[in-house]
């Protein structure tokens, strides 16, 4: 049996965007929510670290071009049941 492929989020990107390309597309944009969602594991382990949703939302905002508050990663953080469709 052969291992599952994995690919780094990078990659994916890349290949996103020149699908995008191709179709015509723009670049992909997302609500705070879908965000927020998808970064949901990484605040998960952050917040497990003892770093706060300020902390949180300051090294996005100094590692990005994304503004996002303490309050908008307490509103919209998906917890393991809606991630990963398990009980926490």
């Amino acid at each position: 049996m052969q291992p599952d492929k994995v690919y780094s989020l990078e990659e994916a990107v890349k290949a996103q965007k020149a699908l995008r390309t191709l179709a015509g597309l723009g670049p992909e944009e997302f609500p705070v929510q879908a965000f927020v969602g998808m970064i949901s594991d990484e605040i998960e382990q952050l917040r497990a670290m003892g770093r706060t949703d300020e902390e949180i939302a300051g090294v996005i905002r100094e590692n990005s071009e994304i503004e996002i508050s303490a309050g908008e990663i307490a509103e919209n953080y998906a917890g393991p049941e809606l991630r990963h469709g398990r009980p926490e």
